[in-house]
């Protein structure tokens, strides 16, 4: 990036905090909320889905993420059934089709993919799909993620309109999007509130700290992901060992509170979905417990 590009991106960073203040002074009399889901594919068993739902509903979590190709019928029933809310889907092939792959016809999977997302969370009456946007490798440059996948996504657009979904892209560990400055330029240059990000608190610790990046996406940021990174277990057990950490439990990893403050600062209100280690009811329900703890401090 050079002293142009970085002083636009800082601009651009600097609207967020200044939206996220005024954001905050106007609705500092309104209640704001922390909405406690879990994404689907935690919950396990062999039970149909009417019952997980109702379980997840009786053990306090609000609503759910659908992270894998489910019944539609099906998922609207256990809906109904048990009020759990549906409010939003993951895009299931943005690993294996990426937008930013050299090949044009795993792109074009990819983009009909997405789409299937859009469809299924519309029919759920969600409002948000979760996009990993790009895959940085040997194969595949920054440079050419970057293009190659705002190219794809724009054309999705149309049907999110239509349908009134968003795309929210995560940050997750896939070489790309290094930086909160970059992350809230690639989302400005769609000039479309079709578009925010997921912000993934957990996924952050290993490059930096999630209340430096939430004060600077401020506005951006429609939904949350919640889990724990203890930088101590990655450093002794290698990188991928510091989600061992349960949630609460990162002490060198997420500070909470600070989080929390962070959130309250830009004004934020809205789903905090939980993406940790899953199992059965007694797992859930201490998940369920840990949310409720971090969370006490947001007055949600």
């Amino acid at each position: 990036m050079n002293r142009r590009d970085f002083l636009q991106a800082t601009g651009l960073a600097a609207g967020a905090l200044a939206l996220g203040t005024s954001m905050t002074t106007a609705e500092e009399k309104a209640p704001m909320k922390l909405r406690k889901a879990v994404k689907l594919g935690m919950v396990g068993g062999d039970a149909p889905l009417v019952e997980k739902f109702q379980m997840l509903k009786d053990i306090g979590f609000e609503g759910v993420d659908v992270d894998r190709a489910t019944d539609r019928d099906e998922v609207n029933a256990a809906q109904k059934s048990s009020g759990l809310i549906v409010h939003g889907v993951v895009d299931w092939v943005h690993w294996g089709q990426p937008l930013s792959s050299p090949d044009p016809a795993v792109r074009e999977a990819g983009v009909e993919g997405l789409k299937t997302a859009i469809r299924d969370s519309h029919a759920y009456g969600g409002t948000t799909v979760l996009l990993v946007p790009a895959v940085v490798n040997k194969q595949v440059t920054y440079a050419d993620a970057y293009t190659r996948s705002q190219a794809e996504i724009r054309k999705v657009l149309p049907l999110a309109k239509e349908l009134n979904i968003r795309i929210l892209f995560e940050n997750v560990w896939n070489n790309f999007l290094l930086s909160p400055l970059e992350y809230a330029r690639y989302i400005d240059e769609f000039e479309s509130p079709l578009v925010g990000a997921y912000f993934d608190v957990g996924n952050i610790v290993r490059y930096g700290w999630p209340e430096h990046w939430i004060h600077t996406l401020g506005h951006r940021i429609g939904k949350l992901d919640i889990k724990e990174y203890s930088r101590k277990i990655a450093n002794d057990e290698g990188v991928g060992k510091g989600f061992r950490a349960e949630i609460g439990d990162g002490e060198d990893g997420c500070d909470w509170p600070a989080v929390m403050s962070a959130l309250k600062d830009i004004g934020f209100s809205g789903w905090a979905t939980a993406e940790v280690r899953g199992g059965d009811r007694a797992r859930l329900k201490e998940v369920s417990e840990r949310m409720d703890r971090i969370f006490a401090g947001y007055g949600a």
